[in-house]
């Protein structure tokens, strides 16, 4: 129960600034309607809710099933076998990825499961380059400089209207399902393949499946029309009584049931086959999965619910009252104010900080850590509103933003790289995907625009940020140790040449 109200806690604490800044909105700027504004809290409930329900099925069931996966498929090196299942593997746990299902929703012009299936297959063939790296000792800088000097290569023959998807698609992939699970695989094969190098190999995993959805979204886009991509939102049921609220979300809650079963039963059958092939495990084991997996499916269910029935509708809503303002220059300080507070309010961002302060030993403190993701997210909205209002090209940001974060990749200490590149959906937590991109895509359509043109990116925007950040935070703890060693060096040697002077006086004086 404890565990649970923790939970309650986290999901709370991620929630509450976006709702303390819906309200402010309402009440100071642009109003809403009581029923449409009803919708927006009740919605809030489920997703805290379902939020908290969801990662403590994932921590009872994702990641136990994980490493009982990895630490059986460790016990053979033959490749043809590790390969085919790894690939498998990485497949079917991102089709469960909610925010995957959330981004795909949003997407017009491809049907949500391409835009899955495609996304998914991208991450299981990276996964097993990720166990390729492990097990021929590459170098994690070199291959991402070489895989996203391809990414970029390829973008430039593909429309431009499905660049700033690819790269979300990238970021929504490192979520509540995806990354507990492939970490756990990962500790697992790195211990027995990675041998002496295995504590930097268990990091690095994730950042490479995020690269396999950006190609595969990037190819995918080949193959569909960019101009037919016009998208209407879907519209805010007309609520005017309590009968009519619950009604709403009941008939959403039905459709989600459905794509949530569809989207776990692959897990399942893998697991299941897994175990009466090869694990065996106790009565005992198989009922705290069974119990995982059923606070897995009610939580996202609820989550998914909460998403599509308030935060989503409302969130376009916002975004296009707003952005239709004749002051609408406000939606750029608006979404660096959410940036800040929401990054905050991410319990993963907290779990990284504590593993930088233990990196460095306390040399880059949780405080400096916070402080420049903040900043860095809350810049990374703003700059996604500049280029709404403006209609400029997403190329602007992700060309240079690479380039500094590959060239800090090679002068920064390896296990901070890999960390950077791992946190980049860190930062792209849930209420990312689920409420600022539809406030994006909202504004976009107030004042205009292309929604895949300009409201998508956001998402890549702010998973890009700790990839310079956390880089950056390394190069600074690698000079200050330096200057540290250069300190001690000149302190030993000061006190090496007062003993010899010490030992001078002593000669004159006899």
């Amino acid at each position: 129960m404890r565990a649970f109200f923790k939970k309650i806690k986290e999901s709370f604490l991620s929630v509450f600034p976006v709702i303390v800044i819906v309200l402010a909105v309402h009440f100071l700027l642009s109003p809403f309607r009581f029923w449409d504004l009803m919708l927006y809290l009740t919605g809030s409930v489920l997703v805290i809710f379902g939020m908290a329900v969801f990662t403590l099925g994932a921590d009872l069931a994702m990641m136990p099933m994980g490493e009982y996966i990895g630490s059986r498929l460790t016990k053979t090196k033959k490749l043809w076998v590790l390969l085919p299942i790894t690939f498998f593997l990485g497949t079917i746990i991102t089709i469960a990825e909610p925010d995957l299902q959330v981004l795909a929703n949003q997407v017009p012009s491809v049907p949500d499961h391409v835009i899955i299936l495609t996304v998914a297959i991208g991450v299981g063939l990276f996964l097993m380059v990720a166990l390729l790296r492990i097990l021929f000792q590459l170098r994690l800088s070199y291959l991402l400089i070489g895989l996203y000097g391809f990414v970029f290569l390829l973008a430039a023959f593909t429309p431009v209207d499905y660049l700033a998807v690819a790269f979300d698609s990238g970021g929504v992939t490192t979520g509540p399902v995806t990354v507990p699970f492939i970490l756990a695989l990962g500790v697992g094969l790195s211990a027995v393949l990675g041998g002496r190098s295995s504590h930097d190999d268990s990091f690095g995993l994730v950042a490479l499946c995020s690269v396999g959805p950006i190609l595969a979204v990037l190819i995918l886009g080949m193959f569909y029309d960019a101009s037919s991509t016009a998208h209407a939102p879907d519209p805010i049921p007309a609520i005017i009584s309590v009968q009519g609220l619950l009604s709403a979300y009941f008939s959403e809650a039905l459709h989600t049931v459905k794509e949530v079963a569809l989207a776990l039963l692959p897990i399942l059958v893998l697991f299941a086959i897994f175990q009466f092939a090869v694990l065996h495990l106790s009565r005992q084991r198989i009922l705290k999965l069974s119990i995982g997996m059923l606070f897995t499916f009610v939580g996202l269910v609820c989550f998914l619910t909460g998403v599509k029935g308030g935060f989503l509708p409302v969130g376009t809503l916002m975004g296009a009252q707003i952005g239709s303002l004749s002051h609408n220059w406000i939606l750029i300080p608006l979404a660096a104010l959410m940036g800040f507070f929401v990054v905050a309010a991410e319990p993963a961002v907290h779990v990284l900080n504590i593993q930088v302060r233990d990196i460095t030993g306390g040399a880059i403190s949780k405080r400096t850590m916070m402080a420049s993701l903040s900043i860095g997210v809350g810049l990374a909205l703003a700059l996604s509103m500049l280029r709404i209002l403006y209609s400029f090209s997403i190329w602007y940001y992700l060309l240079p933003g690479y380039i500094i974060a590959l060239g800090l990749a090679l002068i920064a200490p390896k296990i901070f790289t890999a960390i950077a590149f791992d946190s980049g959906g860190v930062a792209s937590g849930p209420m990312t995907a689920t409420f600022l991109l539809p406030f994006a895509m909202g504004a976009t359509e107030a004042v205009g625009g292309n929604l895949l043109i300009d409201a998508f990116g956001i998402v890549s925007l702010v998973a890009m940020t700790p990839l310079i950040t956390i880089q950056f935070m390394g190069v600074v703890y690698r000079i200050k140790l330096r200057q540290t060693d250069l300190e001690e060096q000149d302190a030993m040697r000061d006190t090496a040449e007062q003993g010899e002077d010490m030992l001078e006086w002593d000669d004159d004086g006899q």
